[in-house]
């Protein structure tokens, strides 16, 4: 299995996407709403991508304003409305979680969607708009609970837990689509908050997703890149045996490390399993390119393990 999951740029396979599906780096796709028409049309896109190999497929439908199919899908409320739900009744705020998320996941299987890239872990300190209503709560005790109900729903429903974005985004203003945030938080601040979703839910999780940010108490580098946040922290502390899958590599967070072969070299160093690649053609070719040969062994156990819950795997 590959490393990189990659973009299309339209509703059906360019030749040039054809051809990229068929890299032996490529392990799965990532879609978003310019892929999306129909539910029919989003079907056989997915099949078309699988007939070629297979590949699994993922999407960011977390709810809320980061949802990227639409018409013919059930909209699923913000994570910050279960959030608040949460605090006047917290079992009814659950069972109506995960009503939802169980119709969202159905849809989605349906027409071969492998991965939904959530839940959002994290803390939302009113600091950070592209976090804001994706986080559920500034509270860590209930987003680790709601959480927990996404991670449950998931996997009753065979699709593996996606967290997001370790070891915290809500505490910088910056986003890192557009730049690089940089957490000036002390230690403390953050392990007594934003680290407590990701520490109790690690051993349950099948990815965990960590952030384009530079937290300078701990390391000088973005988390992504970092082998203290990625080895120390995530595999040794919390003892996390899930697939490490980095945030897009073509984000300005990430562009400090380097052009985009440096940047992937340096993410799968660090500890890495699989690289997204969005928005950028160029990049994906020179990674892949660069790659050709790449194979670490451990990854490849983690990958496989993960691949359990893909049509393709």
């Amino acid at each position: 299995m590959g490393f990189a999951i990659i973009d299309l740029e339209g509703v059906a396979l360019s030749p040039q996407e054809r051809e990229l599906l068929q890299h032996p780096q490529v392990a799965g796709v990532i879609l978003f709403t310019r892929n999306y028409e129909n539910p029919s049309q989003l079907r056989s896109l997915i099949q078309t991508i699988k007939k070629i190999r297979p590949l699994f497929v993922a999407v960011d439908q977390e709810g809320g304003r980061v949802q990227r199919f639409h018409r013919g899908f059930t909209d699923l409320p913000s994570m910050r409305y279960f959030g608040e739900c949460y605090q006047h009744d917290p079992l009814q705020a659950r069972k109506h979680l995960e009503n939802a998320l169980k119709t969202v996941v159905h849809e989605l299987k349906e027409v071969g969607i492998d991965v939904n890239m959530t839940p959002v872990l994290d803390i939302d300190q009113g600091k950070n708009e592209i976090i804001g209503e994706r986080s559920f709560s500034g509270d860590p005790r209930v987003v680790e609970a709601l959480g927990s109900v996404v991670i449950d729903t998931l996997h009753a429903n065979r699709m593996p837990a996606v967290a997001k974005h370790f070891p915290g985004h809500g505490g910088v203003t910056a986003d890192s689509h557009q730049a690089l945030p940089i957490d000036e938080r002390d230690p403390e601040a953050i392990l007594q908050c934003d680290w407590l979703p990701f520490s109790a839910l690690s051993s349950r999780l099948d990815a965990i997703m960590p952030a384009h940010i530079i937290y300078p108490a701990f390391d000088e580098k973005p988390a992504t890149f970092s082998r203290y946040w990625l080895q120390d922290m995530l595999r040794q502390r919390l003892n996390f045996r899930g697939v490490i899958i980095s945030d897009d590599l073509t984000m300005q967070g990430a562009a400090v490390i380097g052009d985009y072969p440096t940047r992937a070299a340096q993410a799968l160093e660090a500890g890495c399993d699989l690289l997204t690649i969005c928005n950028s053609r160029e990049g994906v070719i020179a990674i892949l390119d660069s790659l050709l040969h790449y194979r670490n062994p451990e990854s490849q156990q983690r990958l496989l393990s993960f691949s359990r819950f893909t049509t393709g795997g």
